[in-house]
């Protein structure tokens, strides 16, 4: 009798009924993430919860189901896409996010050609880490405000009314991550979430009218994407940052389980992946897809390296967004319960730039260096705006061509030319 192969220290290929349940407990540590993005920038959250199950299975077929992470809603492009809906509208957005899928492809043939070797040529750290701080960073004002009980520009609750329910909602997520224990460590988003709403039910600012209208069976309300070179130009440079993080994830997984997905199927191959769901995410009116971390960790505790764990997560995300009636019950999370969300998750962006620069020691005492981060950092986060005619090119992605351009154009010896003398 055959028996199947099984990786050193990984748990044997369980039973149906048991990879339907680990996949079901997959999709539960990447929930409060995967709907947070929809509920802070507009986008409708079973929609997310679709395009999410669609975006893993697409990635499984690529790669070929031999990666178990599972694909959702991107923290990256939360500031980019509040500021695409606000500009040109959904539909014009989801057109720029599916050109943004595109960037992906582009590397991933840059590393079907040279390797990890030229994508760290093309975005070292140096460019990199500034552009993702300045992610993290451009929307702070808008984290507090919400949090002090604003939308927008209107007072919505009153400031120690706001304040009283985002600050414990900030230190569950705080005390969760760093504090908790096993899978509760990896669910710092989601213990938050329910403080906050809990408190929120209780002083009375939960508005559940849209519930009782919502029907309980739904096909989710996708959106057609239109093209606005405005918007396009603006959210391409954004796919840098995840597309790095990315990396990073298969690095990650791959010290998990102990097999080199960077080499089999291959990091072209995990690229293309993530870039086919995110157009296939944006084509469908759905946030852009990246791997989840948070999956990755639970990977790591369970023990449960089958790919096939993933497809059911997948399989339950696109079951769960038929059920209209728990759209509508999310989209009643008050806005200042987000705020106390917000503080931290922009705030964990802008270290995860920092941190990237200071793994790969990268020296801002350099003069080449010390001004790829200052000019990128104060244009991004000083609001600098550049107008030719129609043509503008402001925040994250101004950011991402001044540090691409400043890397490519400075000389390696920028600033020793009188030492070199």
């Amino acid at each position: 009798m055959q028996q199947q192969a099984v990786s050193a220290g990984a748990v044997p290929v369980p039973a149906t009924w048991r990879q339907v349940v680990a996949g079901t407990q997959m999709l539960f540590v990447a929930f409060g993430a995967l709907v947070l993005v929809p509920l802070l920038t507009g986008l409708n959250v079973n929609v997310a919860l679709f395009t999410a199950g669609v975006g893993t299975l697409l990635f499984q077929l690529v790669t070929k189901r031999q990666v178990p992470v599972f694909l959702a809603s991107s923290f990256a492009f939360i500031a980019p896409i509040s500021y695409g809906v606000t500009q040109w509208g959904i539909s014009a957005t989801m057109g720029g996010l599916m050109a943004a899928g595109l960037v992906y492809v582009v590397l991933s043939q840059v590393a079907r050609a040279g390797g990890m070797e030229a994508i760290n040529r093309l975005l070292p750290p140096v460019v990199v880490g500034p552009v993702i701080m300045v992610i993290g960073l451009t929307l702070a004002p808008v984290a507090v405000n919400m949090a002090l009980g604003m939308q927008g520009d209107n007072q919505a609750y009153e400031t120690g009314l706001a304040l009283s329910i985002a600050l414990p909602t900030l230190i569950t997520a705080l005390v969760v991550a760093v504090m908790g224990k096993g899978m509760l460590r990896l669910l710092p988003i989601l213990s938050a979430v329910v403080v906050g709403y809990g408190l929120s039910w209780f002083a009375g600012i939960i508005d559940f009218s849209g519930v009782a209208a919502a029907p309980w069976f739904a096909i989710p309300e996708f959106t057609t994407p239109s093209f606005h070179w405005e918007a396009i130009l603006f959210l391409i440079p954004v796919a840098i940052a995840p597309a790095v993080e990315h990396i990073g994830d298969m690095l990650a997984i791959s010290n998990v389980t102990g097999r080199n997905y960077v080499k089999k199927p291959g990091l072209h191959r995990t690229l293309l992946g993530d870039g086919v769901a995110t157009m296939a995410a944006a084509g469908l009116g759905g946030p852009p897809n990246t791997t989840y971390s948070e999956v990755t960790g639970a990977v790591m505790l369970t023990r449960n390296y089958d790919p096939k764990v993933m497809t059911w997560a997948a399989v339950s995300a696109i079951l769960l967004a038929m059920v209209g009636k728990f759209g509508a019950i999310l989209a009643t999370v008050p806005t200042v319960v987000m705020g106390g969300i917000m503080i931290l998750l922009f705030g964990s962006i802008a270290a995860v730039g920092m941190s990237s620069m200071i793994n790969n020691k990268v020296d801002v005492a350099e003069p080449r260096n010390l001004v790829i981060v200052a000019v990128t950092l104060v244009f991004g986060i000083g609001g600098m705006t550049i107008k030719m005619g129609e043509f503008t090119l402001q925040g994250i992605a101004l950011c991402a061509v001044v540090a691409i351009l400043l890397n490519l154009l400075l000389p390696k010896n920028f600033g020793h030319e009188e030492d070199e003398a």
